[in-house]
Protein backbone atom coordinates (compact mmCIF):
# COMPACT_ATOMS: atom_id res chain seq x y z
CA UNK A 1 0.00 0.00 0.00
CA UNK A 2 1.34 2.96 -0.80
CA UNK A 3 1.99 6.02 1.69
CA UNK A 4 0.00 9.25 0.67
CA UNK A 5 3.92 11.41 1.73
CA UNK A 6 5.70 8.94 -0.69
CA UNK A 7 6.14 9.31 -4.48
CA UNK A 8 4.62 5.96 -5.42
CA UNK A 9 1.00 7.55 -4.11
CA UNK A 10 1.38 10.57 -6.05
CA UNK A 11 2.29 8.49 -9.57
CA UNK A 12 -1.02 6.39 -8.79
CA UNK A 13 -3.40 9.13 -8.91
CA UNK A 14 -2.18 9.76 -12.21
CA UNK A 15 -2.93 5.78 -13.44
CA UNK A 16 -6.46 4.77 -14.50
CA UNK A 17 -9.23 4.75 -12.12
CA UNK A 18 -9.67 0.82 -13.29
CA UNK A 19 -6.35 0.39 -11.77
CA UNK A 20 -6.20 2.14 -8.61
CA UNK A 21 -8.37 1.46 -5.27
CA UNK A 22 -8.37 4.08 -2.26
CA UNK A 23 -8.74 2.11 1.08
CA UNK A 24 -10.38 3.34 4.17
CA UNK A 25 -7.42 5.02 5.44
CA UNK A 26 -6.47 6.76 2.63
CA UNK A 27 -3.58 4.30 1.18
CA UNK A 28 -4.01 3.57 -2.56
CA UNK A 29 -3.22 0.50 -4.05
CA UNK A 30 -3.11 -1.11 -7.69
CA UNK A 31 -3.20 -4.38 -9.05
CA UNK A 32 0.60 -5.12 -9.41
CA UNK A 33 0.62 -4.96 -5.75
CA UNK A 34 -1.69 -8.15 -5.17
CA UNK A 35 -1.90 -11.98 -6.45
CA UNK A 36 -5.32 -11.55 -7.88
CA UNK A 37 -5.29 -14.98 -9.40
CA UNK A 38 -4.12 -18.21 -8.72
CA UNK A 39 -3.36 -20.50 -5.46
CA UNK A 40 -1.14 -17.44 -3.95
CA UNK A 41 -3.84 -15.08 -4.61
CA UNK A 42 -3.92 -12.52 -1.80
CA UNK A 43 -6.80 -9.77 -2.10
CA UNK A 44 -9.56 -9.43 0.17
CA UNK A 45 -12.75 -7.36 -0.30
CA UNK A 46 -11.50 -5.24 2.45
CA UNK A 47 -7.99 -4.11 0.18
CA UNK A 48 -8.97 -4.98 -3.78
CA UNK A 49 -11.98 -3.72 -5.49
CA UNK A 50 -14.85 -6.75 -6.66
CA UNK A 51 -13.71 -5.63 -10.68
CA UNK A 52 -10.34 -7.05 -9.70
CA UNK A 53 -11.88 -10.57 -9.47
CA UNK A 54 -12.05 -13.29 -11.90
CA UNK A 55 -15.65 -13.00 -12.56
CA UNK A 56 -15.99 -9.27 -11.75
CA UNK A 57 -18.89 -10.09 -9.59
CA UNK A 58 -19.15 -11.52 -6.20
CA UNK A 59 -21.60 -14.63 -6.66
CA UNK A 60 -24.83 -14.20 -4.60
CA UNK A 61 -25.13 -15.82 -1.95
CA UNK A 62 -29.36 -16.44 -1.95
CA UNK A 63 -29.05 -17.58 -5.06
CA UNK A 64 -25.77 -20.00 -4.66
CA UNK A 65 -27.64 -21.57 -1.07
CA UNK A 66 -31.03 -21.94 -3.12
CA UNK A 67 -28.93 -24.13 -5.95
CA UNK A 68 -27.69 -26.21 -2.72
CA UNK A 69 -31.01 -26.31 -0.82
CA UNK A 70 -32.32 -27.54 -4.70
CA UNK A 71 -29.65 -30.20 -5.10
CA UNK A 72 -29.79 -31.71 -2.12
CA UNK A 73 -33.83 -32.00 -2.12
CA UNK A 74 -33.19 -33.71 -6.12
CA UNK A 75 -30.63 -35.99 -4.36
CA UNK A 76 -32.75 -37.26 -1.50
CA UNK A 77 -36.21 -37.78 -4.43
CA UNK A 78 -33.80 -39.70 -6.58
CA UNK A 79 -32.41 -41.81 -3.77
CA UNK A 80 -35.83 -42.67 -2.48
CA UNK A 81 -37.46 -43.11 -6.25
CA UNK A 82 -34.36 -45.27 -6.84
CA UNK A 83 -34.80 -47.44 -3.58
CA UNK A 84 -38.29 -47.91 -4.32
CA UNK A 85 -38.05 -49.29 -7.76
CA UNK A 86 -34.55 -50.68 -7.53
CA UNK A 87 -33.05 -48.75 -10.05
CA UNK A 88 -29.51 -48.76 -9.32
CA UNK A 89 -27.60 -47.58 -11.66
CA UNK A 90 -29.68 -44.64 -12.93
CA UNK A 91 -29.69 -44.07 -9.15
CA UNK A 92 -26.18 -43.84 -8.25
CA UNK A 93 -25.26 -41.84 -11.64
CA UNK A 94 -28.20 -39.17 -10.38
CA UNK A 95 -26.97 -39.21 -6.56
CA UNK A 96 -23.13 -38.60 -7.80
CA UNK A 97 -24.01 -36.17 -9.95
CA UNK A 98 -26.36 -33.99 -7.45
CA UNK A 99 -23.31 -34.51 -5.01
CA UNK A 100 -20.70 -32.81 -6.95
CA UNK A 101 -22.96 -30.22 -7.92
CA UNK A 102 -23.53 -29.38 -4.23
CA UNK A 103 -19.98 -29.17 -3.79
CA UNK A 104 -19.63 -26.77 -6.82
CA UNK A 105 -22.15 -24.65 -5.75
CA UNK A 106 -20.63 -24.46 -2.28
CA UNK A 107 -17.40 -23.36 -3.60
CA UNK A 108 -19.58 -20.66 -5.14
CA UNK A 109 -20.32 -19.35 -1.52
CA UNK A 110 -16.60 -19.40 -0.63
CA UNK A 111 -16.18 -17.21 -3.77
CA UNK A 112 -19.22 -14.71 -1.72
CA UNK A 113 -17.11 -14.94 1.19
CA UNK A 114 -13.76 -14.29 -0.90
CA UNK A 115 -14.12 -13.61 -4.61
CA UNK A 116 -10.36 -14.32 -4.82
CA UNK A 117 -10.16 -17.68 -2.93
CA UNK A 118 -8.79 -19.84 -5.65
CA UNK A 119 -9.65 -23.12 -3.74
CA UNK A 120 -13.43 -21.97 -3.76
CA UNK A 121 -12.88 -20.98 -7.63
CA UNK A 122 -11.13 -24.16 -8.89
CA UNK A 123 -13.86 -26.48 -6.59
CA UNK A 124 -16.98 -24.55 -8.43
CA UNK A 125 -15.09 -24.47 -12.01
CA UNK A 126 -14.20 -27.86 -12.07
CA UNK A 127 -17.62 -29.59 -10.37
CA UNK A 128 -20.44 -27.78 -11.67
CA UNK A 129 -18.85 -27.95 -15.20
CA UNK A 130 -18.14 -32.03 -14.90
CA UNK A 131 -21.42 -32.95 -12.74
CA UNK A 132 -23.37 -33.07 -16.05
CA UNK A 133 -21.37 -35.79 -17.32
CA UNK A 134 -23.27 -38.10 -14.31
CA UNK A 135 -26.91 -37.03 -15.57
CA UNK A 136 -25.56 -37.66 -19.36
CA UNK A 137 -24.62 -41.31 -17.94
CA UNK A 138 -27.50 -42.07 -16.54
CA UNK A 139 -29.70 -41.15 -19.89
CA UNK A 140 -27.36 -43.27 -22.10
CA UNK A 141 -27.50 -46.33 -19.83
CA UNK A 142 -31.76 -46.35 -19.50
CA UNK A 143 -32.36 -45.74 -23.14
CA UNK A 144 -29.94 -48.87 -23.81
CA UNK A 145 -31.66 -50.63 -21.80
CA UNK A 146 -35.07 -49.52 -23.02
CA UNK A 147 -33.64 -50.51 -26.98
CA UNK A 148 -33.07 -53.87 -25.69
CA UNK A 149 -36.34 -54.61 -24.80
CA UNK A 150 -38.39 -52.97 -26.74
CA UNK A 151 -36.98 -54.68 -30.07
CA UNK A 152 -33.14 -54.74 -30.54
CA UNK A 153 -33.25 -55.88 -34.12
CA UNK A 154 -34.65 -52.41 -35.22
CA UNK A 155 -31.63 -50.77 -33.77
CA UNK A 156 -28.90 -49.33 -36.03
CA UNK A 157 -26.35 -50.65 -33.51
CA UNK A 158 -26.67 -53.33 -30.97
CA UNK A 159 -27.51 -52.25 -27.20
CA UNK A 160 -24.33 -53.20 -26.05
CA UNK A 161 -22.34 -51.06 -28.22
CA UNK A 162 -24.96 -48.46 -28.05
CA UNK A 163 -24.02 -48.33 -24.32
CA UNK A 164 -20.42 -48.54 -24.28
CA UNK A 165 -19.80 -46.14 -26.61
CA UNK A 166 -21.87 -43.29 -25.27
CA UNK A 167 -20.64 -44.26 -22.00
CA UNK A 168 -16.72 -44.37 -22.54
CA UNK A 169 -17.42 -40.76 -24.83
CA UNK A 170 -18.81 -39.64 -21.96
CA UNK A 171 -16.03 -41.03 -19.59
CA UNK A 172 -13.72 -38.89 -21.79
CA UNK A 173 -15.80 -35.83 -21.45
CA UNK A 174 -15.44 -35.98 -17.90
CA UNK A 175 -11.49 -36.45 -17.80
CA UNK A 176 -10.82 -33.61 -20.01
CA UNK A 177 -13.05 -30.97 -17.84
CA UNK A 178 -11.25 -32.42 -15.01
CA UNK A 179 -7.87 -32.77 -16.92
CA UNK A 180 -8.77 -28.70 -17.97
CA UNK A 181 -9.31 -27.67 -14.41
CA UNK A 182 -6.06 -29.30 -12.84
CA UNK A 183 -3.89 -27.23 -15.49
CA UNK A 184 -5.79 -23.80 -15.00
CA UNK A 185 -4.56 -24.53 -11.33
CA UNK A 186 -0.69 -25.08 -12.31
CA UNK A 187 -0.83 -22.46 -14.35
CA UNK A 188 -2.54 -20.37 -12.12
CA UNK A 189 -4.73 -18.83 -14.35
CA UNK A 190 -2.31 -17.77 -17.17
CA UNK A 191 -1.99 -20.41 -19.44
CA UNK A 192 -4.95 -21.16 -22.07
CA UNK A 193 -4.16 -24.51 -22.40
CA UNK A 194 -6.46 -25.66 -19.18
CA UNK A 195 -9.42 -23.68 -20.45
CA UNK A 196 -9.18 -25.15 -23.95
CA UNK A 197 -9.25 -28.55 -22.72
CA UNK A 198 -12.12 -28.11 -20.49
CA UNK A 199 -13.70 -26.13 -23.92
CA UNK A 200 -12.45 -29.48 -25.80
CA UNK A 201 -14.88 -31.47 -22.92
CA UNK A 202 -17.68 -29.63 -23.35
CA UNK A 203 -17.73 -29.73 -27.02
CA UNK A 204 -17.25 -33.35 -26.93
CA UNK A 205 -20.02 -34.07 -24.96
CA UNK A 206 -22.55 -31.74 -27.12
CA UNK A 207 -21.32 -34.04 -30.34
CA UNK A 208 -21.81 -37.07 -28.36
CA UNK A 209 -25.09 -35.89 -27.04
CA UNK A 210 -26.01 -34.59 -31.05
CA UNK A 211 -24.72 -38.21 -32.08
CA UNK A 212 -27.13 -40.06 -29.20
CA UNK A 213 -29.89 -37.88 -30.61
CA UNK A 214 -29.72 -38.77 -33.65
CA UNK A 215 -29.82 -42.62 -32.88
CA UNK A 216 -32.50 -42.65 -30.33
CA UNK A 217 -35.13 -40.79 -32.81
CA UNK A 218 -34.19 -42.89 -35.64
CA UNK A 219 -34.32 -46.10 -33.39
CA UNK A 220 -37.57 -44.55 -32.15
CA UNK A 221 -39.27 -43.91 -35.54
CA UNK A 222 -38.48 -47.08 -36.90
CA UNK A 223 -40.01 -48.76 -33.63
CA UNK A 224 -43.33 -47.13 -34.61
CA UNK A 225 -43.47 -47.52 -38.01
CA UNK A 226 -42.93 -51.45 -37.08
CA UNK A 227 -45.35 -51.82 -34.14
CA UNK A 228 -47.88 -49.58 -36.88
CA UNK A 229 -47.06 -52.45 -39.75
CA UNK A 230 -47.37 -55.24 -37.41
CA UNK A 231 -50.51 -54.43 -35.42
CA UNK A 232 -52.50 -52.56 -37.51
CA UNK A 233 -55.18 -51.56 -34.63
CA UNK A 234 -52.39 -49.41 -32.80
CA UNK A 235 -52.95 -45.77 -33.75
CA UNK A 236 -50.68 -43.44 -34.48
CA UNK A 237 -48.99 -41.61 -31.05
CA UNK A 238 -50.71 -45.15 -29.18
CA UNK A 239 -47.41 -46.92 -29.50
CA UNK A 240 -46.54 -46.46 -26.26
CA UNK A 241 -48.63 -45.95 -22.84
CA UNK A 242 -48.65 -42.54 -21.13
CA UNK A 243 -46.30 -43.73 -18.35
CA UNK A 244 -43.71 -44.56 -20.95
CA UNK A 245 -44.56 -41.37 -22.70
CA UNK A 246 -43.81 -39.39 -19.96
CA UNK A 247 -40.65 -41.20 -19.07
CA UNK A 248 -39.33 -40.29 -23.02
CA UNK A 249 -40.59 -36.49 -22.04
CA UNK A 250 -38.50 -36.80 -19.16
CA UNK A 251 -35.56 -37.81 -20.78
CA UNK A 252 -35.91 -35.59 -23.70
CA UNK A 253 -36.50 -32.58 -22.00
CA UNK A 254 -33.46 -33.04 -19.92
CA UNK A 255 -31.44 -34.16 -23.15
CA UNK A 256 -32.53 -30.72 -24.22
CA UNK A 257 -31.54 -28.83 -21.22
CA UNK A 258 -28.32 -30.30 -20.85
CA UNK A 259 -27.23 -29.76 -24.94
CA UNK A 260 -28.24 -25.69 -24.19
CA UNK A 261 -26.04 -25.69 -21.21
CA UNK A 262 -23.13 -27.44 -23.03
CA UNK A 263 -22.93 -24.99 -26.45
CA UNK A 264 -23.59 -21.65 -23.44
CA UNK A 265 -20.48 -22.79 -21.67
CA UNK A 266 -18.27 -23.85 -25.01
CA UNK A 267 -19.46 -20.14 -25.97
CA UNK A 268 -18.78 -18.70 -22.04
CA UNK A 269 -15.04 -20.22 -22.10
CA UNK A 270 -13.97 -18.91 -25.48
CA UNK A 271 -12.31 -16.06 -23.94
CA UNK A 272 -10.91 -17.71 -21.15
CA UNK A 273 -10.93 -17.24 -17.33
CA UNK A 274 -8.73 -14.30 -16.93
CA UNK A 275 -9.47 -10.60 -18.77
CA UNK A 276 -12.97 -12.49 -20.42
CA UNK A 277 -16.44 -10.08 -20.63
CA UNK A 278 -18.74 -13.19 -20.58
CA UNK A 279 -17.74 -15.25 -17.75
CA UNK A 280 -18.60 -11.97 -15.54
CA UNK A 281 -22.27 -12.26 -16.83
CA UNK A 282 -23.72 -13.90 -13.70
CA UNK A 283 -27.30 -13.97 -14.46
CA UNK A 284 -26.75 -16.01 -17.58
CA UNK A 285 -24.54 -18.45 -15.46
CA UNK A 286 -27.83 -18.65 -13.05
CA UNK A 287 -30.12 -19.41 -15.87
CA UNK A 288 -28.15 -21.59 -18.53
CA UNK A 289 -25.90 -23.34 -15.89
CA UNK A 290 -27.90 -23.59 -12.70
CA UNK A 291 -31.53 -23.68 -13.64
CA UNK A 292 -31.27 -25.26 -16.87
CA UNK A 293 -29.51 -28.45 -14.91
CA UNK A 294 -31.61 -28.25 -11.80
CA UNK A 295 -34.33 -28.74 -14.18
CA UNK A 296 -32.97 -31.03 -16.07
CA UNK A 297 -32.17 -33.28 -12.99
CA UNK A 298 -36.14 -32.66 -11.77
CA UNK A 299 -36.81 -34.04 -15.52
CA UNK A 300 -35.04 -37.15 -14.68
CA UNK A 301 -36.51 -37.78 -11.99
CA UNK A 302 -39.64 -38.22 -13.88
CA UNK A 303 -37.55 -40.08 -16.50
CA UNK A 304 -36.65 -42.59 -13.51
CA UNK A 305 -36.99 -46.08 -15.35
CA UNK A 306 -38.90 -47.13 -12.58
CA UNK A 307 -41.83 -44.31 -13.18
CA UNK A 308 -41.92 -44.90 -16.63
CA UNK A 309 -42.49 -48.80 -16.25
CA UNK A 310 -43.57 -49.64 -12.90
CA UNK A 311 -47.29 -49.83 -14.42
CA UNK A 312 -46.25 -52.27 -16.86
CA UNK A 313 -45.36 -55.24 -13.86
CA UNK A 314 -49.03 -54.41 -12.18
CA UNK A 315 -50.73 -54.65 -15.58
CA UNK A 316 -48.43 -58.19 -16.01
CA UNK A 317 -49.23 -59.30 -12.74
CA UNK A 318 -53.01 -58.37 -12.49
CA UNK A 319 -53.24 -60.42 -16.11
CA UNK A 320 -50.99 -63.46 -14.46
CA UNK A 321 -49.06 -63.23 -17.88
CA UNK A 322 -51.36 -64.31 -20.33
CA UNK A 323 -52.45 -61.79 -22.26
CA UNK A 324 -50.94 -59.47 -25.21
CA UNK A 325 -47.46 -57.99 -23.66
CA UNK A 326 -47.96 -58.83 -20.24
CA UNK A 327 -45.03 -60.82 -19.88
CA UNK A 328 -42.59 -59.18 -21.58
CA UNK A 329 -44.14 -55.85 -19.92
CA UNK A 330 -42.38 -57.66 -16.71
CA UNK A 331 -39.01 -58.18 -18.63
CA UNK A 332 -39.26 -54.43 -19.33
CA UNK A 333 -39.59 -53.29 -15.80
CA UNK A 334 -36.87 -55.99 -14.50
CA UNK A 335 -34.65 -54.51 -17.15
CA UNK A 336 -34.50 -50.92 -17.06
CA UNK A 337 -35.07 -51.29 -12.65
CA UNK A 338 -31.26 -53.11 -12.64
Amino acid sequence: MADPNTDDYMAMQYLPPAYVHKLANGSLVHPGMFNLFGPGANCTLDLCPIHWSVYRYRPQLGVNALFITMYSFLLICHFVSGYRWRSWWFTACMVAGCLVQIIGYAGRVELWYNPWNFAGFLTQAVCITSAPVFFTAAIYVTISKAIDFFSPNLSRMSSSCFYWSFIVADAICLVLQGVGGVLSTISRGLSQDGVDVTRAGLILQVIVLVVFCAFFVDYMVRYARYLRHTHPEIRRGEEIGPRQMTFFGGLSGAIGLILGRCIYRVVELSEGYLYSSRISDEIGFMVFEGLFIALAVFALFIGNPGFGFKECEKRALSSGGARGRSTEDVELYNTLRR
